[in-house]
């Protein structure tokens, strides 16, 4: 295809992509049971001590969210900006998804904006906590050809 325009993307450094971890707090969240895929936007915070990211979802009754969490063998989390029409980034970090634990109430409020909530009755949601454990991470971004 001669007239297609094409951007050159490269790798990102370590510390740029645990920059971008740090600050997005959040992006999209891939599970699937066996052949069937699930995408969730989500919120989460990464904890640079231990390199997990802690994800929040709402359960509640009949929920596909955990149907397929509890299904997923390795999770992908995706995240990604376009800051400027001729730059962009990405990361997807991939890995086990196990449920998070000894959160209180207090360090939830402070990680997390609040919980949105999409018709469902308050009362009914349960918050639960998953924390992705990175196999592989992987960070790109535009640039120019003399940046290698």
């Amino acid at each position: 295809m001669k007239h297609v325009e094409y951007v050159y993307t490269f790798g990102m450094e370590p510390d740029e992509v645990e920059r971008r971890l740090a600050e997005q707090g959040h992006g999209t969240l891939a599970l699937a049971d066996d052949g069937d895929a699930y995408a969730i936007p989500i919120s989460y915070h990464y904890s640079a001590d231990d390199g997990r990211i802690l994800v929040r979802l709402a359960d509640h009754e009949d929920s596909d969210k955990m149907h397929y969490v509890e299904a997923t063998t390795t999770a992908t989390l995706v995240l990604y900006g376009s800051p400027e029409s001729d730059e962009s980034w990405s990361i997807l970090v991939r890995g086990d998804l196990r449920p998070a634990e000894g959160l209180t109430d207090t360090q939830i409020n402070e990680l997390y904006q609040p919980l949105r909530v999409f018709g469902e009755d308050v009362a009914e949601l349960e918050p639960t906590f998953w924390a992705l454990h990175p196999d592989e991470v992987t960070g790109r971004r535009t640039g120019d050809v003399d940046e290698t």
